[in-house]
């Protein structure tokens, strides 16, 4: 049997629903040169059974490991995996039917050593799934730099959606045992070591993320840690876009400080509302997830902003090492 030409790396922890959906949109693929391997993470609720439905329909392996979280199961995966290039995905993503035809024609068209898609939210999400995609994907809130046509930095593969040549992975050695910033880190590496890497913007994906606001200010809460650890290990990484929430969550402290005595200086955060309350209500097509949408845009900047700032305290002024605050809850 010759080795495919991809080969689909899914880390899963507990999710037994979502690795249905998202293997289920794997079968219907119209390009067929692929094997996909399952990792359970030290899952309580393992989707074993989940995975032998879909035996006879691809070339599918499952495996089952102790947790060591997303990073290093991937790496597990890629070691037992056989294809020319590695597609890493999250198993709360669902895949249109022609997802990999883009990447093969992306790739057809001009050869690339990693690479990376957008998301986008599915018509069957909850309104608030919606409003947080929104939070994620917006000019106004990430800069764009998370796959965006418009953006203030260069485009860095995360790992929800992420592809990379099999060599290259095994040189660079897969990703770090970092538990939070791990594929920005792997990025980092890709660019530093010269390889090629693109966005592919017609190879998205549906991405559910965070279910409710509280789990969500715990993701971005981390992220904002992991930028620092991230700037500790390479000081050139951290850019402007990097420093944004940061300065709008001691802005948006100091304007409510300050409103008491000077109303007017709500206006700010007023016209900031506004703002993401038409984009996300356009976009959407509906005012209620564009409200729900203001409320996702804050928890996005000030989590992501107070943990940049928590973790500049701790790591930059105080000195200690390495750090996430959530990290006995990575996958809640």
């Amino acid at each position: 049997m010759s080795n495919p030409k991809y080969s689909i790396i899914i880390p899963v922890y507990n999710r037994p629903d979502e690795v249905d959906e998202l293997l289920e949109s794997l079968s219907h693929q119209t390009l067929k040169d692929f094997e996909v391997v399952v990792v359970e993470d030290g899952s309580s609720v393992p989707c074993k059974e989940v995975v032998g439905k879909y035996l006879p329909e691809m070339e599918i392996r499952y495996y089952a490991k102790p947790n060591s979280g997303p990073g290093q199961t991937r790496n597990y995966g890629a070691e037992r995996s056989r294809g020319e290039y590695l597609l890493i995905l999250d198993s709360d993503c669902i895949l249109p039917e022609d997802y990999l035809q883009a990447v093969d024609a992306e790739l057809e068209r001009e050869p690339a050593d990693a690479f990376g898609g957008p998301d986008r939210a599915h018509a069957s999400f909850t309104p608030v799934q919606k409003a947080i995609n929104y939070a994620m994907t917006s000019f106004f809130t990430t800069g764009g730099i998370r796959g965006g046509k418009k953006k203030m930095d260069k485009f860095y593969p995360r790992s929800f959606n992420m592809g990379v040549r099999a060599k290259v992975y095994k040189t660079l050695g897969g990703f770090s045992n970092m538990r939070f910033g791990e594929d920005i880190d792997f990025s980092i590496r890709i660019f530093k070591n010269g390889y090629r890497c693109r966005l592919f913007p017609e190879a998205w994906v549906w991405h559910k993320r965070r279910t409710d606001f509280r789990k969500f200010f715990k993701q971005v809460h981390n992220s904002g840690i992991a930028r620092i650890n991230l700037y500790k290990k390479y000081p050139e990484s951290l850019k402007l876009v990097h420093l944004l929430p940061a300065v709008f969550t001691v802005g948006a402290a100091l304007v409510l400080l300050a409103a008491p005595v000077c109303p007017w200086s709500l206006v700010l955060l007023l016209i900031f509302a506004l703002t993401i309350f038409l984009d996300s209500s356009l976009r959407n097509k509906n005012a209620w997830i564009g409200l729900l949408s203001i409320a996702a845009a804050f928890i996005q900047l000030t989590g992501y902003g107070s943990g940049f700032l928590r973790a500049w305290w701790e790591r930059c002024v105080l000195g200690k090492d390495s750090f996430s605050a959530f990290e006995e809850s990575f996958y809640k």
